[in-house]
């Protein structure tokens, strides 16, 4: 199993949308183990360690910061505080597994508001082809038990106060003791002795409670007596089907009379009422329209032939006007033309010619337009303008006009149409006997419907009965041998316990024999120090650990140091996490704790790089400093490196790449 993404979405003090890429790949044929994140205390260290655990279990997570709270309350505890309440808060842990020896990847999303509905989040699961497989959903919890189960997750996903707590502690903790016995199998076997035990009292009650066996005779009479009952019940309910079916007919019957004879019209005459005189007020509303139209301009629209004459005249005077004002221009330049010349050294013949010409020029420019009528309408520019706005007007009032002639035929017709309907409504005497008759039949159908119905549970009553007897007829001739099984079951439970027993003692032998040797290499390992210990054991009951020496003699816990007491620890879970069998990823949170210079060399050089084949270390600056993380560099053993990035006057936190250093 490998942890390829986490993405955070208003998590805790992570705003707005952040993506962790945790995939320890650096290309498609070179893989670094370490995914390392730096971080000051109280920056979103340990919230990154919740929002994994949170994503794969929901409400069964062991999240460092619930405490005691409901679900509820501690999904609300972490939102952000400085969102919109309606805005969502997201997770989404993207991983790959194995699975039919093939790679397969699932992103679980969980997503929920403040104060979520009904406490809950919503859970998501998007598989390889980017669909949502409900039925994976539906057995989430069955499912992750099966790739990284709850009871010993804490072997991978553990922070420095867990390895504190089990370095100064004489036997470990609950839960690592819970780890301990999930690793080792034992409650299996104590599961299957309380099954055991449920069984034993099970069958005890029902020898104990067992009556006489019935008498058969008695048992055959009541069944013959019960199919009697049957047949009647059954041809009695087909006399009722036959009945429903005759009383619909003539409700039916009765409804299209009503309808036929104009109850339903006279059922809804105010109505139609109403709506006369509604459409009466809408008539009036545009017969005064029409007559403010033609208050107006309107009238006018009976001489167009007078008014386009008066606008063509009044367009061809201003045209005439205009040539005329241009010619008088024109004549003035050639009288200042003609004066200049005569001041100067041009001869009195030729001016006279330069003259006729500029009089012949000027006559023939203007003789198509000169007036063939006087004009008579002596209108000015304005009001020209004011004509072609009269004309406009009159044009749309028209249009305006036709429009309100079509709505008042309209509605003239749908008025005559409602007078109709109402004229064919029954008299309010007949309407009462139309709509009595009906209702009479619809109560008749009512009542056979329910008397129908009454039989008809009568009869499955009695088919549960009948069934109830042939079963307990056919039971008559094995009840014997069940209560010979019931005692052979009992005989045989003890002798089973007394099994399991041994069993269980066995197997807790076997498996801790395994892991004391995986737990004493690890510890000599880490501690470069091999003169110090020399076999480790491990009680069957507490699971403390028991130190020895050369000798064979016991070596007191209080003589290791404390960094050599918490290098046992992390010995203690890396051999558990060993002999699990699980290929899981492994994350720390403060993982070096107190360690001193020595001890922390050895935890950088030799379990980080070698703890999985995934490890997410979340540390401060003081504890994977600058010689530690140039120390993994060197040995190729980081493959990302972020840096958690907090700001203490929004406390809101961000993700950016690179460490520290």
């Amino acid at each position: 199993m490998i942890f390829l993404e986490l993405v955070l979405q208003n998590f805790g003090p992570y705003t707005g949308k952040q993506v962790i890429n945790l995939n320890p790949k650096i290309d498609e044929e070179n893989s670094h183990p370490i995914i390392l994140l730096g971080g000051m205390n109280g920056g979103g260290k340990t919230t990154l360690m919740d929002a994994i655990r949170l994503a794969l279990y929901g409400p069964r997570a062991q999240c460092s910061t619930r405490g005691n709270l409901s679900y509820s309350d501690f999904l609300n505890q972490c939102v952000n505080n400085k969102i919109d309440p309606v805005a969502d808060t997201r997770i989404e842990l993207l991983f790959e597994h194995i699975e039919n020896d093939k790679p397969i990847k699932y992103r679980v999303v969980r997503s929920w508001t403040k104060n979520p509905k009904d406490g809950k989040d919503t859970l998501g699961i998007l598989g390889d082809s980017d669909t949502w497989p409900d039925a994976l959903v539906n057995i989430w919890d069955e499912y992750i038990e099966n790739l990284l189960p709850l009871g010993i997750s804490n072997l991978f996903l553990f922070d420095g106060e867990q390895v504190k707590e089990l370095a100064e502690q004489e036997t470990p903790p609950p839960v690592v003791v819970d780890a301990i016995r999930g690793l080792l199998g034992l409650e299996l076997a104590d599961r299957l002795a309380v099954d055991l035990d449920i069984l034993v009292n099970r069958k005890l009650k029902e020898v104990g409670n067992s009556k006489d066996l019935a008498n058969l005779e008695e048992i055959e009479t009541r069944l013959t007596q019960q199919q009697e009952d049957y047949q009647t019940t059954g041809e009695k309910l087909e006399t009722l089907k036959n009945q429903v079916e005759e009383l619909e007919q003539k409700q039916q019957e009765a409804f299209d009379k009503f309808i036929s004879e104009g109850g339903k019209i006279a059922a809804e005459r105010n109505q139609l009422e109403l709506q006369q005189d509604t459409k009466t007020a809408e008539i009036e509303q545009v017969r005064q329209s029409m007559c403010e139209l033609a208050a107006d301009v309107l009238p006018l629209a009976l001489i167009p032939y007078l008014l386009n004459q008066v606008q063509a005249q009044g367009e061809k005077e201003f045209r005439h006007q205009q040539v005329q004002t241009s010619k008088d221009l024109l004549i003035e330049r050639d009288q200042r033309l003609l004066a200049w010349l005569t001041q100067g050294e041009i001869s009195p013949i030729q001016v006279d010619k330069i003259q006729s010409f500029l009089v012949q020029d000027v006559d023939n420019l203007y003789a198509k337009t000169i007036q063939i009528e006087a004009p008579w309408l002596l209108a000015d520019d304005e009001n020209l303008s004011q004509l072609d706005n009269f004309i406009y007007h009159l044009q749309s009032s028209k249009i305006s006009a036709k429009e309100k002639l079509a709505i008042l035929k309209n509605k003239e017709e749908e008025i005559h149409t409602l007078e109709r309907q109402v004229q064919t409504a029954a008299a309010p005497e007949d309407y009462t006997k139309l709509r009595q008759a009906l209702e009479a039949a619809q109560n008749q159908v009512v009542e056979a419907k329910a008397n129908y119905e009454t039989i008809r549970r009568r009869l499955a009553e009695l088919e549960t009965i009948i069934a109830k007897s042939k079963k307990e007829l056919s039971d008559y001739t094995v009840e014997n041998i069940k209560h010979k099984n019931s005692e052979h079951i009992i005989t045989s439970a003890a002798k089973v316990q007394n099994t399991l027993k041994v069993f269980r003692e066995k197997l807790t032998l076997r498996k801790l024999n395994k892991l004391e040797e995986e737990v004493k290499n690890c510890f000599l390992y880490l501690l470069h120090k091999s003169d110090l210990v020399h076999r480790i054991t491990i009680d069957t009951k507490t699971f403390s650990l028991l130190l020895y020496d050369l000798n064979s003699k016991p070596v007191p816990k209080h003589r290791l140091s404390a960094g050599e007491k918490q290098l046992l620890a992390i010995a203690f879970l890396w051999g558990l996490a060993k002999v699990s069998g699980h290929r899981l990823p492994v994350a720390i949170d403060t993982p070096l704790g107190r360690l001193d210079s020595s001890h922390r060399n050895n935890l950088v050089e030799r379990y980080f790089p070698s703890a999985s084949h995934q490890v997410i270390l979340l540390s401060t600056d003081t504890e994977i400093g600058k010689k530690e993380v140039e120390t993994l560099r060197e040995n190729e053993a980081i493959a990302r490196e972020y840096l958690l990035k907090y700001d203490s006057s929004t406390r809101q936190t961000t993700i950016q790449p690179g460490y520290f250093w």
